[in-house]
Order: C-alpha cells, then structure tokens, then sequence
C-alpha cells in the first residue's frame, strides 16, 4: 500500500484566540441601537442578527489582527491559482466555526424567533424559508462580565496603573496594617493588641499598686490596659452612575452611549472585584427616568427622545439615601441639557429650544436636595453645547462636585481615575 505525506498544518480555528477576538465585537455585542439612527433605536434589532455578527467576524479576521499573515495566505491562497470559489467557501466554513465555537463558550445564544412562533399559533405554519436570514442572536452574561473585564484592563492599562487600591481616608481605625501609634481600646474596636503596650500599661499599673506580679509570677492584665494598634481607616462608597440615553447620544454621525455602556460595565467589574465593600446601581435617564440591573447594562438601548436630568437625579438620590456609607456620589454621563421634566401629576414636561427656566429650576432643586443629603455629583460631558456647559458648572458650583469636559474615547480613563483617587477639586 503506498502512502502519501502531507504537510500538517493544523484547524485554522485553533489559531485564533476566542477571548481577543471577542473583545475585537465588542461595539457589535454592546450595541445601542447606532446602525439605525433615525428610527426608533430601542426597537431595532438590525445589529442583532445573525448575519451581523457575521459580517462583524469577517471584519475582525481581516482588519483586526485576528489571524496571522501566514493563516492569512493559507486561508485565501494564491489569487494566480484561480480556485477562489474553494476559498471563499473555506472562508465561510471557518465563521460558522467560530460562531459554533462562541455558542459553545457561552458568549452568545440563538436568540428565539418569536415572528414565527406567532404565525405557528395563527395556524399559518410558520417556516424558515423567508425568516432564515433574520435569525438573530442574543448576548449572555459571561459575556458582558467578559467585556467589563477587558473594558477595565484596557482603561487601567491606558493610564500606567496595573492594579488599584481601595479609598483611603484622612481618619484613623483599628485595622490590621499599623501605620500609628497604638491607642486605648474602646469598645467596637477591632481586637488586634500591640502586646508591648498592653504588657507594660498593666506592669505600671501593678507597680502603683505596690506588686510587680501575681503570686504565680505572671501579670495580670485588666481591660484598662488594653492598646490596640492603629492602621488607616478605610470607607466605602456608594455610587449611581446616570447614564444619559436620549436620542442625542448616537447622533450626528457619532456613537456616545456604547462607550458610556463600556465604561459602567468597567466600572461595575472593578468594583466587583477590587472594591467589594462599595456599591454601585445605574439609572437610565431620557424622558423618564429608571434603575436597571448591573447584569442588563450591556443590553440597554438608546430610548425616548428628551433628557430628564431632574428625574434621574431625584431616582438616584433615593437609592443613594437607603445606603449607609460614609461616601456616596452620582457620577453623571451625558451630552445634552436638561429638556424634560416629570410634573406631579405624572406628565412629563418637554422643550428642547435652549434652557427652558422651569426645567432649569426644577433641576437645580433636585440638584441642591442632593447636596443636603451630602450626594456628590460628578458630571462627565461627552458635548460641548454653550447651554450644556453653564448648567454643568452651576451643578459643580452647588454641590461641589466635579465637571469634565471629556470624549466618548477619554472617558473611561476620567472616570475610573475620579473613582480611585477621590480628588476633591472642580475641574472645569
């Protein structure tokens, strides 16, 4: 029998690593509605598709690094050879084998498709025929965790700093890591002695009572000689990020609320993970204002049209208000004035043409509401819109909070920095 060696050259798909290139869809996966901007972003699903995530993997496989010059060449051959259609098709075979592979790793499901499971009900069948190519997909939570991870490494990893501590303070406790001289101890205090103290407060005390030791030769220490040693105190802090997502955050040829979502979900992980006695909740803020779940954020769209800055601010000072720390802030991410307000009867109040005086009013109320419940607000402005930026300094001037006039590709960096250095100057 006569045998014929190959070169062995191995599955294109073992050379490409799942992780990057999932970090390389991230704008697909995170999407906020961009691809349809005139219509009603919060029902589109057009970059949801299957096709979508298709065409998103071609672009990362030839643009992004993805795959190797020499996987490159052995994937699309010679152009003399003139056996493209293999090519193509070999192309076509390797996305359907990343997308089975990322189905298989739990980044992504097959979302049901509910047109035809409703025409099955009418009695009209169904089929797969005419609906095949708007099959689309759904986003897990692996995945979005994912993306909050790469999201804070790359955002820390801009700015030089490797690891983050936790919010130091100019006040004293009786931790573990000494840094000062021991204390007596009080009652609520962490027990951990500073043996030297304690052993030579309680041989004072026996020698002004006239005996050095007990009659078994041991000291005997009573409760007032008791030191414990001192270490920083450490708080914790409680936030509200508001995110900003009226109409206006994927205008004008420029997509704001994905990278506003990618630097909550940034935010969330490290907090998870670095900051664990801090808390942190997100308020969507567009006509209305609502709270969502960590676990959705990357999932939210842009919604209505207007920018309800007092409703979102009153929804986050009374989150803010049930929690018991030390430090609690609002961290405000947006790129218009305010232009809508909720009346006491539940109507909402619209006028986007400049500052409208009571909505103005009615904000800066809620605004110093904030401020006598000891509420930092911290505003992130993605514009530069004159009427935007006075309101901004007018906030930054009540509350003594912050005000940065950033970029949607600077904001990562100005808010993780904010949240970890705890600076208390207005930056304008």
């Amino acid at each position: 029998m006569k045998y014929r060696y190959i070169k062995y050259t191995g599955d294109l798909i073992d050379g490409i690593d799942l992780e990057d290139l999932v970090s390389k869809l991230s704008d697909l996966l995170l999407s906020s509605g961009f691809s349809n901007p005139w219509g009603d972003p919060s029902m589109g699903s057009e970059d949801r598709t299957m096709q979508a995530l298709h065409d998103a993997i071609l672009e990362a496989l030839f643009s992004g690094g993805v795959l190797s010059e020499e996987a490159l060449q052995q994937l699309l051959g010679e152009p003399a050879d003139g056996d493209q259609e293999a090519a193509r098709q070999q192309l076509e075979d390797l996305v359907e084998q990343i997308i089975e592979r990322m189905m298989d790793q739990g980044f992504v499901t097959e979302a049901p498709d509910l047109a035809e499971e409703r025409e099955h009900r009418r009695g009209h069948g169904g089929g797969m025929g005419e609906n095949a190519g708007q099959a689309s997909f759904e986003v897990t939570d692996k995945a979005l965790d994912f993306l909050g991870y790469r999201a804070l490494r790359d955002l820390l990893g801009s700015m030089g700093r490797s690891t983050a501590g936790r919010h130091d303070t100019r006040h004293l406790s009786t931790g573990v890591e000494t840094i000062a001289a021991p204390k007596p101890y009080e009652f609520g205090d962490t027990l951990n002695l500073d043996p030297s103290s304690t052993i030579l407060n309680a041989v004072r005390r026996l020698r002004a009572e006239g005996k050095a030791t007990t009659a078994a030769g041991t000291i005997d220490v009573d409760y007032p000689d008791l030191m414990v040693a001192q270490s920083e105190y450490q708080s914790s802090c409680a936030t509200v990020i508001m995110l900003d997502c009226s109409h206006s955050m994927i205008l004008y040829g420029e997509d704001r609320f994905t990278p506003a979502k990618r630097v909550a979900l940034a935010l969330a992980h490290m907090i998870r993970t670095q900051y664990p006695g801090d808390s942190l909740h997100a308020v969507l803020f567009h006509d209305s204002a609502e709270e969502v779940p960590l676990k959705q954020l990357g999932r939210v769209r842009v919604g209505p049209y207007y920018t309800n800055t007092r409703e979102g601010l009153r929804l986050a000072r009374r989150i803010l208000e049930r929690q018991k720390t030390d430090m609690r802030q609002i961290v405000m991410i947006t790129d218009g004035k305010p232009s809508a307000l909720t009346r006491p009867d539940g109507q909402i109040y619209k006028n986007a043409f400049g500052l409208d005086p009571y909505i103005v009013a009615e904000t800066f109320a809620e605004v110093n509401a904030c401020q006598k419940a000891g509420i930092m607000i911290n505003t992130f402005m993605l514009a530069r819109d004159h009427d935007l930026v006075a309101f901004v300094r007018r906030v930054a001037a009540i509350c003594r909070g912050k005000a940065y006039f950033t970029t949607p590709y600077t904001l990562g960096q100005y808010v993780l920095m904010d949240y970890m250095d705890r600076k208390t100057k207005t930056i304008h």
